[in-house]
């Protein structure tokens, strides 16, 4: 009875009478489920994110600099092979795992299931965005003999259905002992009144917490000390949706362990001052991603004494770090964004509401805010048609069609 009473207690602290009501109507299992999901929220922490969506964004004096990089075509022979090797030792010893973020939905695409398991139309059969990952690391696999442990985040929203795809495709023929599927973790939405919404299964309505949940799901999973005792050293981080993503790329290994940094990133030039895209460079000394919206007209513009844009490193969504990198960001709060969203809901009435305009605040932290912890990280530069097709909108830029084409050509280029 106490847990009921405790939250309760919480439900009235924080002005969700509405969850009370519903408390009261259910009974058994259901019940015990919301009671649980009600003294695991961090009430205070969504409460404090809600208030901070009534106030003006202070604009705070930043100090910008461009951010040192490496470009991997452009390194003399001794270095890339220096690096080359340093980095294939780590993967031979078998200190590198590889983790893929696939907790969207192909919703932008019009794809019905999770963004993994969206065919692209290659080569006329076309391929899953899963199963080319896997051809991705089964390579690997071959080149340095060794099988590389793979991480693969879903969300509660997809992974039944991951699971589920990917057994019934026997895991594209990779070594199932080798591969652990983990759930990020989620935050509840709040409606402009700072209610929480309630979902058809009533309870309280959760999403995925943006893809800086990364660090803290893979402590709370036990991932982080899995790998640990596996001796795992570095771990590279992408995205599913990247159909010529490179996971175990032995130059940003090596040029990260021989320089000494915790954290390294692959970019690619903008393809013009003003893309719409992330910037890697240093805001009051430590690394960041600016986003185009922040870079000032004439900085965005500004070239260095080679005719290289200044600021023209955007990020692809490759993370490298240490081990001990993503312990010390799994410990630390990363600061939350906020997206003012459509969301339905159950009313008091127990009926569902599907609103036409935005509703609710949904919270989420970004991967990269993470980068300020540090002091410096590195970058290596590499080309957009080698290693950047991404599979983001149905039509247009980033589209399935783009990213066929990217990987046809690239693939075609390599025999």
């Amino acid at each position: 009875m106490d847990k009921v009473q405790d939250a309760v207690s919480i439900l009235k602290e924080y002005n969700q009478d509405h969850i009370i009501d519903l408390l009261n109507k259910l009974e058994g299992e259901k019940k015990q489920e919301l009671i649980d999901q009600i003294n695991r929220i961090d009430f205070q922490q969504i409460m404090e994110l809600y208030e901070n969506t009534k106030k003006e964004i202070e604009i705070k004096e930043n100090k910008i600099e461009a951010i040192t990089y490496y470009d991997k075509n452009k390194l003399e022979k001794e270095q890339k092979e220096k690096w080359d090797d340093i980095g294939t030792k780590i993967i031979q010893n078998g200190e590198y795992a590889v983790i893929t973020m696939a907790g969207g939905q192909g919703t932008r695409l019009g794809h019905p299931g999770p963004k993994g398991t969206f065919k692209l139309d290659v080569y006329g059969k076309g391929k899953y965005l899963f199963e080319i990952l896997t051809e991705n690391l089964k390579e690997a696999n071959k080149k340095y003999n060794t099988t590389i442990p793979w991480y693969i985040m879903t969300s509660k929203e997809n992974n039944k259905q991951t699971v589920e795809f990917l057994e019934k495709n026997n895991y594209f023929g990779y070594d199932r002992k080798q591969i652990t599927i983990f759930i990020q973790n989620e935050m509840p939405l709040v409606n402009t009144e700072g209610k929480l919404l309630i979902s058809k299964d009533l309870k309280i309505k959760e999403a995925s917490d943006g893809n800086g949940g990364t660090y803290s799901s893979l402590r709370s999973s036990g991932c982080l000390a899995e790998m640990k005792e596996k001796g795992i050293k570095w771990i590279f981080v992408g995205g599913v949706d990247n159909a010529l993503l490179k996971m175990a790329d032995v130059t940003l290994l090596g040029m990260a362990k021989d320089l000494g940094y915790e954290i390294a990133s692959k970019s690619v030039v903008k393809a013009n001052p003003h893309e719409k895209v992330g910037a890697f460079c240093k805001i009051n000394g430590h690394p960041k991603i600016i986003e185009y919206a922040e870079l000032p007209q004439n900085m965005a513009e500004e070239v260095d004494s080679n005719g290289e844009l200044k600021y023209g490193e955007s990020n692809i969504m490759c993370h490298l770090y240490t081990i001990d990198a993503i312990e010390k960001i799994s410990k630390e709060t990363l600061c939350y964004h906020t997206a003012f969203k459509k969301n339905s809901y159950i009313d008091g009435n127990g009926r569902e509401v599907v609103p036409e305009s935005p509703n609710s605040y949904k919270f989420e932290s970004f991967i990269f805010d993470a980068f300020e912890f540090f002091d410096d990280m590195g970058i290596l530069r590499v080309k957009r048609e080698e290693e950047f097709a991404p599979v983001k909108n149905k039509e247009g830029s980033d589209s399935p069609k783009t990213a066929k084409e990217l990987y046809e050509r690239y693939w075609k280029n390599q025999k």
